[in-house]
């Protein structure tokens, strides 16, 4: 095996290969390898390909050296790997490379720089690169701020399943920014997104069930989803559901489970004066149990981290 710098060197005077030709040259067993978590196979086998000027072989490349799987981790080397198959249209490089320049990752940090590289990305339909390229219209500091814009970024990640960009456009549509406001359109983009994972996403569509916001109400359906929203460490969703199980709409009643969620949400600062009120008034016996129970959320929450 050649040595790194000099088969950098060879590759950076080496023709462009076109994305097509770099699809047909795709490293199968490198892929193969690093996603049964075979690291060092994986690097091997891409700088085998990446000398035959195989850019998704370069793309691997950078991702090894950029977490530090199967070699060191050196954000330098990473960089000039996804430069490399970035140059040569590769669109994965071209939004990592755009992410490492957001970041200040082997360098000065440089928006512009990242924010050309991810409306290049956008060309080549990459969409958490449209998902990104949104967020900046949206901040209004890369660009003039332009909501329709974002929309329309957020638009082209969401219909290819980005739950993140789902979220953010349903939020648009909460709103009326940049779009008409729809409330149907943000629940079922919630819907999208709740089912995808996302955590936020979960907590605001169970609060449309719950209310009958652009969606059939369904308050038991609403008290499932925050209950899973709740288990994942959303502090709203451990107060409403805390809120639901002391007056027992949606579910039967609970004051020691509504007491415990409200401690859980408590601790990580979605206080509720109404329900210190309500823990206030029941019996200790069942201030004792909502206590012990919320426990190893409360322990969880307060063990410092290594």
């Amino acid at each position: 095996m050649r040595a790194y710098a000099a088969v950098l060197l060879a590759l950076v005077h080496a023709p462009f290969a076109t994305p097509a030709l770099a699809q047909k040259q795709a490293p199968d067993l490198a892929y193969g390898a690093y996603q049964r978590g075979y690291y060092i196979t994986a690097f091997a086998e891409a700088t085998r390909r990446a000398e035959k000027f195989d850019v998704k072989a370069m793309t691997l490349l950078a991702e090894l050296y950029a977490n530090g799987l199967g070699v060191g981790r050196d954000d330098v080397k990473a960089a000039q790997w996804y430069k490399l198959a970035a140059d040569r249209g590769d669109r994965e490089a071209i939004f990592a490379l755009a992410m490492f320049r957001y970041e200040g990752r082997a360098g000065a940090r440089d928006r512009d720089e990242a924010a050309r590289l991810l409306a290049a990305a956008v060309k080549l339909a990459h969409p958490p690169a449209a998902y990104n390229l949104g967020l900046l219209y949206l901040e209004g500091q890369q660009f003039r701020q332009d909501f329709g814009r974002a929309a329309e970024l957020f638009q082209i990640a969401a219909k290819a399943g980005n739950r993140e960009a789902q979220y953010a456009l349903a939020t648009m549509y909460k709103d009326g920014r940049g779009v008409r406001k729809d409330a149907h359109e943000m629940a079922r983009l919630m819907g999208e997104a709740a089912l995808a994972g996302n955590l936020d996403a979960m907590v605001e569509y169970a609060i449309a069930q719950f209310n009958g916001d652009g969606t059939a109400k369904n308050e038991s359906a609403a008290v499932a989803l925050f209950l899973k929203a709740a288990r994942n460490g959303s502090a709203i969703a451990q107060n409403r559901l805390a809120l639901i199980l002391s007056a027992g709409r949606g579910a039967p009643a609970n004051p020691t489970e509504a007491i415990k969620w409200h401690l859980i949400a408590k601790a990580g600062g979605r206080g509720d004066p109404a329900l210190d009120d309500f823990a206030a008034k029941q019996k200790p016996d069942i201030r004792s149990a909502a206590e012990q129970a919320a426990k190893p959320w409360l322990d969880a929450l307060t063990r410092p981290r290594t």
